[in-house]
């Protein structure tokens, strides 16, 4: 009897679904050569400053390909594990920040500034792991998704999803939200962790230092997108679009539904953490307005926009969607908000399969067939017949 997972995806099979294709390491080799060779040609500090930042956004633009398009697991809370990533590294640069001889000004010097502001005498005990940078690195990815897990676990054993799922998760953003901003004295409140310096005694503040941050900003991604590209183009990748498409067929197949989205769910919330990490180094603060509902919705909004079936697509939407909102809202301050929903609209209206859609529809087969011309042996020529002996002659 066939298996129906790979009934549903017939059309994929290991033989003619290699890692990358021709056009896929095309389009990986573009997007290096933009971000890593012609974008810090082109660009001064500032400018590329900004890029950065928008590249730290794109990690969780990659999750949600993962996680939205082959998943089918709409996530209107992705800030909160991008928030989380951030705010572990950033609790890391304090304190590094916050030596005795940096706050001795304070009347219990040797703590960030805002709990000697809140009369909190002691660094508290959850604050003691991130004095460490090798245990940070990995409570910035731990924290997150452990949190992930803990969510869709809960959620997905009682078979939650859909609508139900998105609007649980912008709950819990604006939950953590609230929580960050009340807690004051131990997250910084509305202003988050600023004045952040060093990173194990590098200082980062410096226009070498960010540019240098760049670039290992722009490696974490491409590493991440040869990440996302094996679990996409691997077995549990077609377990996932089957489940998106025929939740039911699989889990009478005897597949764990419930494991499968938990790992989606948990995989996109350790990009989105990544992300955030390096968005504080490469910005130098953290606060709660990047764990809210609206910075959640904005991220989906990129990889609506790039194509949330391609992970190119995905970054590109994000580098286009963040220098559409910095363009209008530096020409247009008044208007700028009203650009960026028409210029959402318009893309999903036209072209529903994003930035990916226009180049799979009509630039990838015009460069499918330019390479097969290529690669084509060329025409024998054949000689045209001879007259015969003793023909007349014309």
């Amino acid at each position: 009897m066939t298996n129906p997972v790979q009934t549903l995806t017939k059309s994929v099979t290991v033989n003619d679904n290699p890692f990358m294709k021709p056009v896929e390491w095309l389009s990986l080799l573009l997007l290096a050569g933009v971000i890593l060779v012609v974008l810090p040609i082109v660009l001064d500090s500032f400018r590329l400053n900004l890029v950065g930042k928008y590249l730290t956004y794109a990690f969780v633009a990659l999750g949600l390909v993962i996680c939205w398009g082959y998943a089918g697991i709409l996530s209107l809370g992705q800030g909160c594990f991008f928030g989380l990533g951030g705010y572990c590294m950033a609790m890391y640069l304090k304190l590094e920040a916050s030596s005795v001889a940096n706050t001795k000004i304070q009347s219990t010097p040797g703590i960030p500034d805002f709990m000697d502001w809140n009369q909190i005498t002691a660094i508290p005990w959850f604050w003691q792991p991130f004095k460490s940078l090798p245990l940070t690195l990995i409570l910035v990815v731990a924290i997150p998704v452990l949190f992930a897990m803990l969510i869709s676990f809960a959620m997905f054993k009682r078979r939650v999803g859909g609508t139900y799922f998105a609007i649980i998760t912008q709950a819990i953003a604006a939950i953590l939200t609230i929580l960050i901003v009340g807690q004051q004295g131990y997250t910084g409140g509305i202003n988050g962790i600023t004045d952040l310096r060093t990173l194990h005694g590098w200082d980062i503040r410096t226009d070498s230092a960010k540019t240098i941050l760049y670039f290992v900003n722009g490696g974490l991604l491409i590493g991440c997108i040869l990440a996302a590209q094996y679990v996409k183009k691997s077995k549990l990748g077609r377990i996932l679009v089957a489940m998106r498409d025929k939740e039911d067929r699989v889990r009478f197949s005897g597949y764990s539904v419930a494991g499968f989205k938990v790992f989606a769910f948990c995989f996109a919330a350790g990009l989105a953490a990544i992300g955030g990490a390096m968005f504080t180094l490469q910005v130098g603060f953290m606060s709660p307005s990047f764990v809210g509902i609206v910075p959640s919705i904005e991220m989906v909004i990129y990889a609506a926009v790039g194509g949330r079936l391609s992970l190119f697509g995905a970054v590109w939407g994000t580098l286009l969607v963040n220098w559409a909102k910095t363009s209008f809202s530096e020409s247009f301050p008044d208007l700028w908000l009203f650009g960026l929903g028409a210029l959402f609209i318009a893309v999903v209206l036209a072209f529903p399969n994003g930035l990916a859609g226009i180049w799979r529809e009509h630039i990838e087969p015009r460069l499918t067939r330019r390479v097969k011309s290529l690669r084509a042996p060329p025409p024998a020529i054949v000689p045209p017949p001879s007259a015969p002996v003793g023909a007349p002659a014309e």
